[in-house]
């Protein structure tokens, strides 16, 4: 009895690994039939589900689960098993041994779709990333790439979109950018050519992406600009799209275009996408700085983002302050984190701000005050601070930032009393600004209601509705009987 005892439990942990590689294969299998259905009946949207199903597996992947699906779907000996089985990794002698024996029973396929062979490739792609092996992940995806090209299919769309993605990140990790570059614009012109409007957005994002890599600003705005337009399909690639199109606007001085665009790629970002939600967020207020606004304190104090914002809040408090000392000793302290975010040229622009932000706080602390005054104030340390401040303020006064004149006699500067802003048109202004943002907010969300295809062609048979008027029936019955049995 006791050595029975001991032989089940050593039995025990043999089994409960061999019952954890089935489950995973068998979500596998489920989602290649979702495949091959959605193949057959041309729907798309069910292949979009089989993508996002393998999304949620990633972290279960194992070397064997993958083969033995690789069996199951491609069939062993077959030209698509072959060429996409030797990216796999065969280091594991053991993970082998059940591989060959959970795929012993598989039966053979009689014919391969294009569809799953083109999944195969991207459930072997995201396996290879997640595990770092980032040379065998770029020759996989060169691969699938090449196969991509001799495919002409509606229903491959889908999946083709989350290979080029996957392509350009693996060349990415690599550091490798530049080299599929003319690639990507190939593949651009093709999808445009077969009128595959999902691939278009996301190869438009990712030579956009290539070109703000490498700090090509103008070149990117130029394919952006000449590129063919059309209707969003995906919100996470129109979210990435806003964000690329606001850095471009805010490299070339167009700071309100650029504030819309960030602003709008933030709020459309699904909230576990925090990194991408950071990002959207540090761009933003260096643009709302620029443009003379100081962010509310709310923007700083997201959940998850307090650490990653700190900087940038730190710099907003010395731009809201108007101190220049402050203000050059938050960039220096955080010149790392402004580099890496590469925002550092974009920090160097905010220093005429702070200028301006502290001699508006001055012109309305005074009525009258002294060129002199006014230079040791905004802490100006150049040869002449005297002269430095006179054209300071006039060019602050030109630009209608402060309400003054400078008197040359006395050497000074004399503020205007301010007025009642309510008998200006600025809360008008204002609202009119909200008005349009709410209106285009409903205009946005009508657009994004999804229908069943067809509905309104699909005309109801008798059949058909004699079946739904004796199910109503039914139903009505149950519910009252139910009714009765409470009474």
């Amino acid at each position: 009895m006791t050595r029975e005892v001991e032989m089940k439990d050593r039995t025990t942990p043999s089994n409960s690994v061999s019952s954890a590689i089935p489950s995973t294969l068998q979500h596998l299998k489920e989602i290649a039939s979702l495949v091959e259905t959605g193949s057959y009946s041309k729907e798309v949207r069910r292949i979009a589900r089989a993508v996002r199903l393998t999304i949620a597996l990633r972290k279960k992947l194992t070397t064997p689960v993958i083969a033995s699906f690789l069996d199951h779907a491609l069939g062993q000996g077959s030209e698509a098993h072959i060429r996409i089985s030797v990216y796999l990794p065969k280091d594991d002698e053991h993970d082998m041994e059940v591989d060959t024996a959970t795929s012993a029973n598989l039966a053979p396929v009689k014919h391969l779709l294009p569809e799953l062979e083109i999944y195969c490739y991207l459930l072997v792609l995201l396996f290879l990333i997640d595990q770092k092996r980032y040379n065998e992940a770029k020759a996989c995806s060169s691969a699938s790439i090449a196969r991509l090209k001799t495919l002409n299919r509606r229903t491959i769309d889908v999946l083709a979109s989350r290979l080029y993605f996957y392509y350009s990140y693996s060349y990415e990790l690599m550091g490798d950018l530049a080299e599929i570059r003319g690639n990507l614009l190939a593949l651009h012109r093709i999808a445009t050519l077969r009128h595959d409007e999902l691939s278009q957005e996301t190869l438009l994002n990712l030579l956009l992406r290539n070109y703000l890599h490498y700090n090509l600003y103008d070149q990117a705005e130029k394919l952006r600009s000449k590129a063919p337009r059309f209707e969003a399909h995906s919100n996470q690639q129109f979210c990435r799209y806003l964000f690329y199109l606001g850095k471009i606007r805010t490299i070339q001085l167009e700071y309100t275009d650029a504030k819309e665009s960030l602003l709008q790629a933030a709020r459309k970002a699904p909230v576990a996408a925090r990194g991408f939600r950071i990002q959207c967020n540090k761009w933003a207020i260096i643009v709302r700085l620029l443009l003379g606004e100081i962010p509310e304190r709310t923007v700083f104090m997201q959940k998850g983002m307090e650490n990653a914002l700190r900087p940038y809040f730190e710099l907003t408090n010395a731009v809201r302050i108007g101190d220049l000392e402050l203000f050059k000793s938050v960039a220096e302290k955080f010149a790392n984190t402004f580099n890496t975010d590469r925002t550092h040229n974009l920090i160097v622009r905010l220093r005429h701000n702070v200028i301006r932000t502290g001699l508006r706080n001055i012109s309305i602390s005074y009525s009258q005050i002294s060129l002199a005054d006014v230079a040791t104030k905004l802490r100006l340390d150049s040869l002449n601070p005297v002269a430095d401040a006179e054209s300071i303020v006039a060019k602050a006064i030109r630009d209608g930032a402060i309400d003054a004149t400078i008197d040359r006699a006395k050497g000074c500067m004399v503020s205007k009393e301010s007025g009642d802003i309510y008998s200006t048109n600025e809360p008008q202004i204002a609202f009119n600004s909200r008005i349009a943002f709410c209106l285009n907010m409903h205009n946005e969300a009508v657009r994004a209601l999804r229908f069943p295809p067809n509905t309104h062609k699909e005309k109801e048979s008798a059949e058909k509705r004699r079946e739904r008027q004796q199910q109503e029936q039914e139903l009505a019955k149950h519910i009252a009987e139910e009714d009765d049995d409470d009474f």
